[in-house]
């Protein structure tokens, strides 16, 4: 017995902020909306998926941004989405090069920090 996988990754973002979410997550990440089970559904927030990423962004109140602890998305090919969130005016960021990997990091609309990966070989 023992983890066979990640089933999802959780965010928080402020209350009432569901539109930003999925202008950021769907729009620049090129994340698909997956609807909430109703029962879910009165606490706000939005769910997301892309590949076998499934991610939860949920409301927290107060809201506090995580500045540290952050997801990594790996992507095919990195440049697109770096591309489309410097159009957009996103905060894009370097760090300390990882080897075998490309790697950026931004924050969602709400300050969150989010690592963007690429393999390299």
């Amino acid at each position: 017995m023992g983890i066979i996988a990640v089933d999802h990754v959780q965010m928080t973002m402020p209350k009432g902020e569901e539109p930003a979410a999925r202008a950021f997550f769907i729009g620049l990440l090129g994340f698909v909306e997956v609807e909430k089970p109703a029962s879910l559904q009165v606490r706000g927030g939005a769910w997301f998926t892309a590949g076998s990423v499934n991610l939860h962004v949920g409301v927290e109140e107060p809201f506090t941004p995580s500045k540290k602890a952050h997801p990594a998305f790996l992507f095919d090919n990195l440049q697109e989405t770096v591309d489309r969130l410097a159009a957009a005016g996103a905060v894009l960021k370097d760090d300390k090069p990882l080897p075998g990997y490309i790697r950026k990091f931004t924050e969602d609309p709400f300050g969150n920090r989010i690592e963007l990966m690429q393999k390299t070989g």
